[in-house]
């Protein structure tokens, strides 16, 4: 068989994708044909080759195809215990990469951060949950942030006092008092959070 058009090939995916989006189905074969100006001969060729590399399934009735389910994913550090002095984001406080679904967290900068201790607990937040944070450096009254102090970083409930000249960092456990400080880095908005449910 000849090899493929790339350009074809990619105007085939994104037609199969945009009428499985915009109309809760697949397009026929001779659509496919139409709308990329290929024959319908050819644009069988295609799909059967473009399946057999994995890039869409073809259940073969009424030739009906569908996109594989590709979801784009993105690669977020996990971040460690944090040593003091150095950024949260350096290299040697990273664990590991892990990939998720775009679909998952949504667009933007993102890091992973490996809860210690039990101050979140209130929140569903245990040891060794992986938290999904957003890279940012502010946030708004009351949302969990992994805030610097001192070069440590801690995950709290952010509650500015202006009033006050001060900063309330809430931890969500009961038995644990608020944290006062004059100022703090925010790193991060917490997002998500990421739990091994075996053994519970």
């Amino acid at each position: 068989m000849r090899s493929k058009s790339k350009e074809t090939i990619a105007e085939i995916e994104q037609f199969v994708r945009d009428q499985n989006d915009r109309y809760g189905r697949s397009p026929t074969m001779q659509e496919i044909g139409d709308a990329v100006g290929i024959s319908l001969a050819t644009a069988y060729r295609y799909i059967k080759a473009m399946e057999k590399d994995g890039l869409i399934d073809y259940c073969g009735v009424r030739g009906i195809t569908a996109a594989k389910s590709r979801p784009e994913q993105t690669g977020l550090p996990v971040i460690g215990q944090v040593a003091c002095g150095t950024p949260i984001l350096a290299e040697e406080n990273v664990e590991e990469y892990v990939r998720l679904p775009v679909s998952l967290i949504g667009r933007g900068k993102f890091f992973i951060l490996r809860a210690k201790g039990n101050s979140m607990i209130n929140v569903g937040i245990e040891e060794n949950d992986l938290v999904i944070v957003r890279q940012q450096d502010t946030a708004d009254p009351g949302q969990i942030v992994v805030a610097l102090i001192d070069d440590e970083a801690t995950l709290k409930r952010y509650w500015p006092e202006p009033e006050n000249r001060r900063i309330r960092l809430q931890p969500e456990n009961s038995e644990m008092d608020d944290i006062y400080v004059d100022c703090c880095q925010i790193q991060g908005v917490a997002v998500r959070v990421l739990k091994n449910l075996e053994g519970k």
